[in-house]
């Protein structure tokens, strides 16, 4: 009955404590010196004692900690008369709640050694075995280096049971910060500086130029630009993004205006330039000279003329005596420098018609060449072209037609 009575009243002043101000911190080791009594019960016949004791401690967390235990206690028996001195040493497990209040309450738990030597007349004996305990405790913290505590601890092992409670000074030293003074002020707030007004961004600038303004129709114009205070640059249309400074050819095909759109921080400036296209003048209308009326223009401008030169049969080899002949042709191609036309070979039907056409491809092909060669013209004036026996003008079924079939004709055009 006096155990449950200690225990409650110790659990009602915990159960209240809620004064905030200094406590249990972690990191900390201390030193506990402790004073009180031990009552036993049941069937040991021991007289309620004084005890003494001492606890060496350290915090893990504000909230858990271990301590190692020493208490001694000399009592006696209420049978016989003999004295018997009680010693126990081990270790308890703390966990504090509310460890930043002023009155810190916890539980604990641990195991130790209970050692009971036993002194009467003839008779000396020393048991000790082992004993589990538990219960509850509290801490006042006067300053930040000293608090009271208070402990009531049920012992318990098979053959003894006991009731241990203790008052005594708890002193904390070293680990983290010392907890605050009650007596210290409170810290004064640092005044704040009110913020300065922030200065005006500069506002950017630009500035567009075409040069020359004005240009003729497939000319090219200079679009040149400077700008300050920007970050980026736009031009439109058909140049876009470009650095804050620099320039750019542009051949444009119309009157065109352009605008250069430049950002800053300070916001945004636009620049313009125009360029006026201007329709180049007609070109001038230059005469077409007729061809002159002279016997070679009469003979060969703008129409077919046959040339007097006869080959030997399936040959293609020009003969001297035909050589006046083509320098007819030779010397109306000077006369006329813009003449250009054809020379077509033509057969009669004597042979097939594959035969015909290599042979009347090759007669005019000599003939072209020869013209070239002899009287320089230039090779891009003259084509050569063989119709065999495809366009005849006579009978193939005389002497006479054919005769007039195997021909050579001349064929220009006269600017």
């Amino acid at each position: 009955m006096n155990k449950v009575c200690v225990m409650l009243t110790v659990g009602t002043v915990l159960a209240m404590s809620t004064i905030a101000s200094a406590g249990n911190k972690g990191g900390t080791f201390s030193v506990s010196p402790v004073v009180g009594g031990i009552t036993f019960e049941g069937d040991t016949k021991l007289e309620t004692s004084p005890l003494f004791g001492g606890r060496l401690g350290y915090n893990f967390t504000d909230s858990l900690g271990i301590e190692a235990l020493f208490d001694y206690s000399k009592t006696k028996s209420r049978l016989v008369d003999n004295t018997m001195d009680f010693y126990r040493y081990g270790g308890d497990l703390l966990y504090h709640f509310m460890p930043d209040n002023k009155l810190v309450p916890y539980v604990a738990a641990g195991f130790a050694g209970m050692n009971f030597n036993e002194v009467a007349p003839g008779i000396t004996s020393n048991k000790t075995k082992g004993v589990f305990d538990y219960g509850l405790g509290a801490k006042y913290f006067v300053t930040e280096d000293v608090a009271w505590r208070a402990d009531v601890r049920h012992l318990v092992n098979n053959d003894y049971q006991a009731l241990e409670y203790t008052i005594g000074l708890y002193i904390p030293f070293g680990g983290g910060p010392s907890v605050a003074k009650l007596a210290d002020p409170p810290p004064v707030p640092t005044p704040v500086a009110k913020p300065l007004p922030a200065l005006p961004l500069p506002a950017p600038l630009v500035k567009l130029t075409a040069t020359p303004p004005s240009v003729t129709k497939g000319q090219s114009s200079t679009l040149s630009w400077t700008s300050k205070n920007t970050t980026t640059c736009d031009i439109q249309p058909d140049v876009g993004s470009v650095m804050p400074n620099g320039s750019k050819v542009v051949t444009p095909d119309k009157d065109i205006l352009y605008t250069a759109v430049c950002k800053g921080e300070g916001g945004i400036a636009k620049g313009i330039a125009t360029i006026t296209v201007v329709e180049p003048p007609p070109a001038p209308v230059v005469p077409v000279a007729k061809p002159k009326e002279t016997p070679a223009a009469v003979r060969f401008c703008n129409k077919p003329a046959i040339l007097m030169i006869n080959f030997d049969t399936d040959k293609y080899n020009i003969k001297p005596q035909y050589h006046n002949e083509l320098k007819t042709v030779g010397d109306f191609l000077k006369e006329f420098p813009g003449a250009k036309g054809v020379i077509e070979g033509h057969t009669d039907s004597t042979h097939t018609k594959a035969y015909n056409q290599k042979l009347s491809e090759r007669r005019a092909n000599s003939v072209k060449e020869y013209i070239i060669k002899n009287f320089g013209i230039d090779p891009s004036r003259i084509a050569s072209k063989g119709y065999g026996k495809e366009k005849p003008i006579a009978t193939n079924k005389t002497v006479e037609g054919r005769a007039k079939n195997r021909r050579i004709v001349a064929n220009f055009t006269c600017d």
